[in-house]
């Protein structure tokens, strides 16, 4: 019902804004100047400038360009950048987070902002996606998009580039004063709701700039609030029982009865064999989020051929969750399965099984149960990220043929989570549960009151705290000299610092045995109440800061000392040399350019092993080659052609030395991160043609080959000697170089693949039909890309399939209208499924899953303008108007994992030009 509602919201808003546009339609997307020079405006002009970006690049890339100042064509960069082809984004609470470009994932995609690398990491608040990872991803829904005016996406290297990014580099630009003519105010004042909160989302921008001849400030902000759900249902992985033990009595249906059951089906299940869901969860995830941006740009121009820019951003991110579920927590990895105990005096059975039902893949589909052990969990976390950076930019001509250019940046970033707890309360009851209604479907039915606290009682808390530090530090040069007309030679050097660097702290189990054994009141009433967030079932759910009054709990004195603590630093000297030019090859204008940049990275990767620190050091170089070549075959029509080596540098988890030395019984084991690995590699080629027409029309074809080497897995070696370990031989006592280690677990650089694909675009105005279709037009684009890889040669019990993050198929459709007046455009993205992890994930009775993934998605957008008076325009925009599901999936024989929805945003606004 609420989503009928908001459909009919956006079409009565479309139709109120768009009857008048229409009747007063004049020349599509034109404005004319005091001058009587015809400027182009809003979405089409952001498709013209953008074409014009990627005709004049040297290399292969894509751009987005606003339109107009503080206007970005959409309110997350991340969405953004999917309208682009080879694109692909992940999502969190129905907001774009990640990219993944030409169906490499995340950590393949190198990010600079301003000229500068950088890493700004967010999270995610489920388990599934990697909560608290430590990688290389470049988190977009940091910042607001309106703080920035261009976006390129470059997926061909050349020399002059800083290596890394297998994938390629998303740049991005703030804006600057000498983008626009004197002085320039805007403020954007946005108001918004969510289908599933109903709340009210506010989001405000502002932006002043002034130029003064030959010098220029600029300042802007944004600040936006919501709230976000995520819910849904999900399973904590299927699990393989065991045959049944009478020794012990483990196994088969691990305590449960049976007896109700047909002998066959009794059989079946001590026989092992049978898949059981884990969890069986109802799930919400609830999030209020502030995000705050702000930049400042200074030019100056001292000279006519001096030009120096100084940009600072910083961005704050911070977010308060609430996360709940109602879940099966019994034995055999929080099945329905026995689940029996005794707690506080009162002795709970193990459950009673009364129907079952399993299809073809042994995967139960259906089980009724009596007794079940229930569990409803609160979380609490609060996050914050905050995110600074300031760089210099230069450049001056030394003479008439020699140009410096130069660029010093700092970055430092940091995410803390100094609250991550959760409650644990439990419950005995009836319970069914019902797969058959399809791969992502599960229906709970509770033969019992489960929003009644009086049926549950404390069982535990847990608790933990996560901090990680980001810092990047910059310095490059080049030297551009003028060898003819046409010809240039570059060569540069840089220097760089990274370092990431964390910890975490965690008390677990906190009060478990003490409210199992009566010491402690696992009396719940005065700090529960009844949970009704969730359609159709609710559930009790505790008051954390209450329970921890009442329980005389303190986080403080619960927490551990700083463990898992990490500090991994790169430090890179490069350098290159590139010739470029520009002239004709007979009769076709040729231009290009080749060089060669050589790299050397020092690795210090410091932790705290059990028992006590370490550091270790690592070392690689080498020389990327690079070549691009384009082909002005007719004055429309590109040919480009491009060529290179290039690197992705480790995971920073890999990397990091905090593991652990054990002895026992004279036997050494040692498991620990390996700051030597080496990069990625990939040999990349790039073939492209394209063809501009009219005024923002155009027609491009692409294909793309990628080797990749050098991926990473966690190899065990059996009596190896200790000095192959790597490590120092202080840390226990007795260790010699030649002591014999029987488990050395370690990261290791291993197995190679290819990579191929093909992109089509195209964009076009439809000019040829009768007013007013002639004020339509479209842009369309579909990626095409496969790569498979045998995990099993880096996994043991790992898949034969594709790459992880790679979607074979990616598609994005836009539909736009645009006359002086109003402007609207609605644009669907295509993304098939793709493997999230294809590391397995094994227990006792066998493997749960060998990968996991995401099933395809598609998401409708919507956004529309139209403008009151030269200065004033009114916004509507929608995203996910179709509220799209996100589901993943466990294993090849994709069972269902999670399976959630996060509504329709829609936000309507005015904004002010002066």
């Amino acid at each position: 019902m609420r989503m009928k509602h908001s459909l009919w919201l956006v079409s009565t808003a479309m139709a109120f804004v768009a009857q008048p546009a229409f009747a007063q339609a004049e020349t599509a997307g034109t404005a004319e100047t005091p001058d009587n020079t015809i400027v182009v405006t809003g979405y089409r002009a952001s498709l013209e400038q953008a074409r014009d970006v990627k005709r004049n690049a040297t290399i292969i890339q894509d751009s987005i360009v606003a339109s107009d100042i503080a206007a970005f064509p959409d309110l997350n960069l991340a969405e953004a950048l999917q309208r682009l082809p080879g694109v692909a984004i992940n999502r969190e609470a129905g907001e774009g987070r990640r990219v993944s470009l030409r169906g490499l994932g995340p950590d393949f995609t190198r990010v600079q902002l301003n000229g500068m690398e950088v890493l700004g990491n967010v999270d995610s608040p489920q388990d599934s996606r990697g909560q608290n990872s430590r990688d290389r991803a470049f988190d977009f829904n940091i910042f607001a998009a309106e703080l920035f005016n261009r976006v390129d996406v470059q997926k061909s290297y050349s020399a002059e580039q800083t290596e890394g990014g297998l994938a390629g580099t998303v740049g991005l630009y703030t804006a600057r004063p000498f983008d626009y003519d004197g002085t320039k105010f805007v403020v954007s004042a946005q108001g918004g709701t969510n289908t599933l909160t109903e709340d009210f989302q506010p989001r405000l921008t502002g932006l002043v700039s002034r130029n003064w001849g030959d010098f220029g400030i600029l300042v802007s902000a944004a600040y936006s609030h919501r709230k976000t759900r995520e819910e849904g249902v999900d399973t904590y992985r299927w699990r393989l029982n065991e045959p049944y033990d009478p020794a012990d009595g483990s196994g088969g249906s691990y305590g449960s009865d049976i007896s109700n059951l047909t002998q066959d089906e009794q059989d079946a299940i001590n026989a092992g064999g049978l898949r059981f869901p884990r969890g069986n969860r109802y799930s919400v995830w609830d999030s209020k989020q502030d995000r705050f941006g702000l930049t400042a740009s200074i030019q100056w121009n001292p000279a006519d051929a001096v030009h120096l820019t100084l940009d600072g951003l910083y961005g704050q991110f911070k977010a308060d969750r609430f996360e709940t579920h109602l879940a099966s927590r019994a034995s055999f990895g929080s099945t329905w399965l026995g689940g029996g105990t005794t707690h506080a005096g009162v002795t709970y059975p193990n459950s009673t099984i009364n129907a079952i039902e399993w299809n073809d893949q042994n995967e139960v589909t259906y089980l009724d149960v009596s007794g079940g052990n229930t569990a409803s969990e609160t979380r609490i976390q609060n996050t914050k990220n905050t995110f600074k950076q300031v760089v210099f930019n230069g450049d001056a001509d030394l003479t008439s043929r020699l140009k410096l250019t130069v660029l010093g940046g700092i970055e430092r970033s940091s995410y803390d989570m100094p609250l991550s707890d959760k409650f644990y309360t439990e419950a005995f009851g009836d319970v069914v549960s019902d797969y058959r209604g399809g791969t992502y479907s599960l229906v709970n039915s509770f033969g019992w009151d489960t929003g009644d606290p009086a049926n549950y009682h404390a069982h535990e808390i847990d608790m933990s705290a996560n901090y990680q530090d980001t810092a990047f530090d910059n310095v490059k040069g080049k030297l551009d000299y003028e060898v003819s007309s046409g010809d240039t030679l570059s060569i540069g050097g840089e220097w760089r610092r990274f370092k990431n660097s964390g910890y975490s702290q965690t008390a677990d189990n906190v009060l478990r045995s003490s409210f199992q054994d009566g010491s402690v009141s696992d009396d719940i009433s005065g700090y529960a109440t009844s949970y009704t967030g969730f359609s159709g079932q609710d559930w009790v759910v505790a008051d954390y800061g209450k329970a921890l009054s009442q329980l005389g709990v303190s986080r403080q004195a619960q927490l551990s000392d700083p463990q898992n603590v990490f500090a991994v630093e790169e430090r890179t000297a490069a350098g290159f040399v590139q010739y470029s030019w520009d002239h004709d090859l007979g009769s076709i204008p040729f231009r290009g350019n080749i060089g060669a940049r050589y790299y050397s990275t020092d690795i210090t990767s410091t932790g705290i092993a059990n028992v006590g620190s370490l550091s270790v050091d690592g070392h690689y170089d080498g020389i990327l080659p690079a070549a691009n070549f384009i082909f002005e075959l007719n004055p429309d029509l590109l040919l480009r052609a491009a060529a290179a080596r290039n690197i992705n540098r480790p995971s920073l988890g890999a990397m990091a030395v905090n593991g652990s030395v054990s002895e026992e019984n004279g036997e050494y084991s040692v498991s620990v991160g390996n700051p030597q690995l080496r990069p990625y590699k990939s040999t990349d080629l790039d073939l492209s043609l394209e063809y501009y027409f009219g005024k923002v029309g155009s027609m491009a074809a692409a294909v793309f080959y990628k080797t990749l080497d050098g991926f990473i897995t966690t190899r065990t070696d059996n009596d190896v000697p200790y000095s192959a370990t790597g490590l120092p031989t202080d840390l226990l006592p007795g260790l010699t170089a030649d002591t014999p280690v029987q488990t050395f677990s370690h990261p290791v650089n291993l197995g190679k693949t290819d990579l191929y694909g093909i992109e089509l675009s195209t964009q076009t105005d439809f000019t040829f039909l009768p007013a007013p279709f002639d004020r339509f037009g479209t842009a369309l684009n579909f990626t095409y890309v496969d790569s498979n890889f045998d995990y099993s040669t880096i996994y043991s019990g790992g898949a034969d399939t594709r790459l992880e993050g790679l979607s074979k198929y990616n598609g994005n459709a836009t539909l736009y209208y645009q006359d002086t007046k109003f402007d609207m455009r609605v644009s669907a993205n295509y993304r098939s499924g793709y493997v999230y992890s294809a590391a397995p994930i094994t227990s006792g009775g066998g493997q749960d899953q060998d990968l996991s993934g995401y099933a395809p998605t598609i998401y409708l957008d919507m956004s529309a303008h139209y403008k009151l008076t030269d200065n004033v325009q009114i916004t509507l925009d929608a995203i996910n108007l179709t509220n799209q599901h996100e589901k993943q999936y466990s294993d090849s024989t994709k069972r269902l994992y999670v399976n959630t929805r996060s509504g329709t945003t829609l936000m309507g606004g005015v904004r002010f030009e002066f």
